[in-house]
């Protein structure tokens, strides 16, 4: 396949560019800064603003899917609106181009254990809540979308940079995932493992789901 990966040269982006490439997909990595991008056979890297319908068409077109690692930059004060604004602005050049299949990396504050959002339990971080919401309000965007094949992946709370995909994982829908110890988490390998398996086959198209690691 042709996987466009919107964000390629964030924390999540590297690791989904490089499970596709992995398995032997062709990559259009795109980022706003290409001199940050990893310039690795089988990459194409486009420059694009994704606040721009026109620019993010343009940069996805003749994708068959495209996975996005947007985020609306965690130290930029207006980070819910740039959430929004970015959202809009990937949906909408993602139909211009004719693109159907999207995987949108979500945040896992909108996950609802008991009841209650994590992102409204009074032990969330209020460092990250502008963020979350922010995440939670692109989740509320998706799901109005009627014409795209989207797919909303939320994370666990911790997303660890070590470790490889070890298949140690379970997938949900709405509750957080926890292991035998309480814990909500998950390696950043077994998550874009999970994220190119439901590329490849998807399972949850028009559904928001999760992932926990169980050890």
């Amino acid at each position: 396949m042709k996987i466009a990966v919107i964000g390629a040269t964030g924390r999540v982006g590297k690791a989904m560019v490089a499970e596709a490439l992995a398995r032997g997909h062709q990559v259009i990595a795109i980022c706003r800064n290409i001199d940050k991008a990893d310039k690795k056979p089988g990459v194409s890297v486009v420059k694009a603003d994704v606040h721009s319908a026109d620019e993010t068409a343009t940069a996805v077109k003749g994708a068959d899917a495209v996975i996005s690692a947007y985020n609306g930059g965690w130290m930029d004060p207006k980070i819910r609106e740039n959430f929004a604004t970015g959202m809009n602005g990937i949906i909408a050049g993602i139909k211009k181009a004719g693109v159907k299949r999207v995987l949108f990396v979500g945040g896992a504050g909108s996950l609802i254990e008991d009841g209650v959002r994590l992102i409204d339990k009074p032990d969330f971080n209020p460092t990250w809540k502008n963020g979350a919401e922010g995440a939670a309000d692109a989740l509320r965007i998706a799901q109005r979308e009627k014409d795209l094949e989207w797919s909303f992946f939320s994370p666990a709370m911790q997303l660890m940079d070590e470790g490889k995909s070890g298949g140690k994982f379970k997938l949900g829908l709405d509750a957080p995932i926890r292991n035998a110890k309480g814990e909500h988490k998950v390696t950043m390998g077994d998550y874009a493992h999970a994220a190119l398996d439901e590329i490849e086959h998807p399972k949850h198209v028009r559904k928001r789901f999760t992932i926990g690691s169980t050890v």
